[in-house]
């Protein structure tokens, strides 16, 4: 199971003395404790495969291949991951010798002994603080893939902002005649990519125009007197989450194709167009199209860009996008609700 489904919820219980299993399994049950019972030792790992939040384990159920099975499991587990282990004792137990040896075995748990008979409301109140410690636990490892998830989008935005600002030098390079109008060109481009930051990833919650945000994309690699990004559509306002995703979206595919595609090259074009359908939902529909640029081939992986790109944009409109790696260029497809971009006033 992936690290980041892991759910931590319930306990796994090993009682394999009379009828210790069955108690424990209605107790949990009673105050709304998901359980779980092992009742063969030989299936402890699959039993601890389902990530269990707390093990509950007898005086009985620590025989030297169960230690060693929860052993390997711990072992196996990231930095994060803390198991709660209660161990019930028997009063005829040797309590300082079995606690060593399992502090020994099991340093990457967190053990809780109670000294049987407990009662009911003790050993609940126990299980409950462990169940919220799990909780806890999750939480740092939710906290920790979202900052590494951050990193990496930083990192990938960083690359992209670092292409784009080499792409319109080389633009406006080519198409100046002098330094005055290379300086004085290059200043507003890259005063463009710095308005569509500022107006979309910092705006308040309010409405933004899907074609404001498209052109503030786009202005940065606009050279005047040359049509090669072409864009249009109906008018449609967006919330501001949307615009931003929106946004994103048309930096990845404008890097790209400043990279590899129809910007690449002196002659390449690019067009983007969007389009409402229906009534009842109504549909939009926006189609990324590069021609005259190097052949397309199919990549052989899929980068991070591109998995971003799937992933926003099936998350903006509801529906996977369509990239088609034909040769004369690529095409980028999606179409969902418009109700799920809409702002709502």
């Amino acid at each position: 199971m992936p690290e980041d489904e892991i759910a931590l919820d319930h306990v796994l219980v090993m009682a394999p003395y009379r009828r210790d299993a069955e108690f424990l399994q209605k107790l949990f049950a009673e105050n709304e404790i998901d359980v779980e019972v092992c009742a063969d030792a030989g299936n402890i790992v699959e039993c601890l495969a389902d990530s269990p939040g707390v093990l509950v384990l007898t005086h009985e159920a620590l025989t030297p291949s169960v230690i060693a099975y929860v052993a390997s499991h711990l072992v196996s587990q990231p930095a994060w991951f803390e198991m709660p282990i209660v161990v019930l004792l028997h009063r005829t137990s040797d309590d300082a010798r079995l606690k060593a040896e399992l502090a020994s075995a099991w340093p990457q748990a967190r053990h809780l002994y109670y000294q049987r008979p407990v009662t009911p409301v003790e050993l609940i109140s126990g299980v409950q603080s462990a169940m919220l410690s799990r909780i806890r636990q999750r939480d740092v490892r939710d906290h920790i893939a979202l900052e590494v998830e951050l990193r990496r989008e930083l990192n990938h935005r960083v690359k992209n902002i670092l292409a784009s600002v080499t792409s319109i030098l080389e633009l406006t390079y080519r198409s100046a005649d002098n330094l005055s109008e290379f300086a004085n060109d290059l200043r507003g481009r890259l005063m463009a990519l710095s308005n569509v930051h500022s107006a979309v990833f910092e705006a308040a919650d309010e409405a933004v125009s899907f074609e404001q945000i498209v052109n503030l994309t786009f202005e940065p690699y606009r050279i005047a007197g040359q049509g090669r990004i072409s864009v249009g559509g109906p008018v449609v306002m967006l919330s501001r989450g949307a615009g931003t995703t929106l946004a994103l979206c048309l930096h990845e595919l404008a890097t790209n194709a400043i990279k590899y595609g129809g910007l690449s090259t002196g002659a390449g074009t690019v067009s983007f167009t969007w389009s409402l359908s229906g009534t009842d939902p109504v549909e939009l529909a926006a189609v990324w199209q590069e021609a005259g640029g190097p052949a397309v081939t199919v990549p052989s992986r899929a980068g991070y860009g591109t998995r971003y790109l799937k992933s926003a944009l099936a998350s903006l409109f509801g529906a996977k996008p369509v990239l088609t790696y034909d040769a004369s260029g690529l095409r980028c497809e999606v179409t969902g609700r418009v109700s799920r971009l809409a702002w709502n006033a």
